[in-house]
């Protein structure tokens, strides 16, 4: 069955220079950019049920954008002053330069990791072992803090936002050819949407290797998973397979 059209549950990008506009170009297949999760904050009740007191921290650990954007409205809306002495440390540099959106960018108060992996901090933090650490963390997170348990860190995770199902609505059209997913939460997604969901056809194309262990633990077939020998992206390995599918 020829591929015609693919649901990227991921939502769309801001730049026209995305390849998977290329990818549509080129083999003249549609793509929807559709999400099957999305993320809702914690109210400021909700977080104080934690028992963490945010005054009490002197450095924040972020892994992703959206974890600076719930701690800022948090601190906001519990009217929290965060102190000009904080530092940050995040796992890339373009999620330290989003850290603008709220504060002065110092680099004596910033750190970031190159490669996006928290591992990759520690030499700040062994450099700043004296701070105690606020992790900032949704409620589905893996265990990439072992790094700090490892290193004797002194830090508190806090959960500020959650992932939840993006439901479809009654009269929304699931004619998809090709289903691309990015985290296990967009597989739950799936099947609590369409309960009796049958695959048949349908292929399965995943990015990392947590979510294609998610596509065979819920007994479907992965038919794509990338990274791939051919393409160490996800646009890129998904343009290998729709070549070999026209040849």
């Amino acid at each position: 069955m020829k591929i015609k059209k693919i649901l990227v549950s991921q939502p769309q990008p801001a730049s026209d220079k995305s390849p998977y506009y290329d990818i549509q170009q080129k083999h003249g297949v549609e793509i929807v950019f559709r999400p099957f999760i999305k993320v809702e904050g914690l109210s400021a009740k909700e977080f104080r049920q934690q028992r963490v007191n945010i005054a009490d921290f002197t450095a924040v650990i972020f892994t992703a954008k959206g974890a600076i954007d719930h701690f800022f409205r948090l601190c906001e809306e519990m009217r929290i002053t965060i102190p000009d002495t904080m530092k940050y440390f995040c796992t890339t540099e373009q999620i330290a330069l989003y850290l603008q959106k709220y504060i002065v960018y110092r680099k004596r108060k910033i750190f970031h990791a190159e490669t996006g992996k928290l591992d990759d901090l520690l030499p700040y933090f062994m450099k700043h072992k004296n701070e105690k650490y606020l992790f900032a963390v949704s409620d589905v997170h893996n265990n990439e803090a072992n790094v700090l348990d490892t290193n004797h860190i002194n830090y508190t995770r806090a959960v500020m936002y959650r992932t939840v199902s993006n439901d479809f609505g009654p009269d929304e059209p699931f004619d998809y050819d090709m289903l691309v997913f990015f985290s296990p939460q967009g597989i739950e997604s799936l099947l609590k949407n369409f309960p009796d969901f049958k695959q048949g056809d349908i292929r399965i194309a995943t990015l990392g290797a947590t979510t294609a262990q998610a596509v065979k633990d819920a007994g479907l077939r992965l038919d794509l998973e990338a990274p791939h020998p051919k393409a160490p992206s996800m646009t890129g390995a998904l343009d290998w397979y729709l070549s070999q599918e026209e040849e």
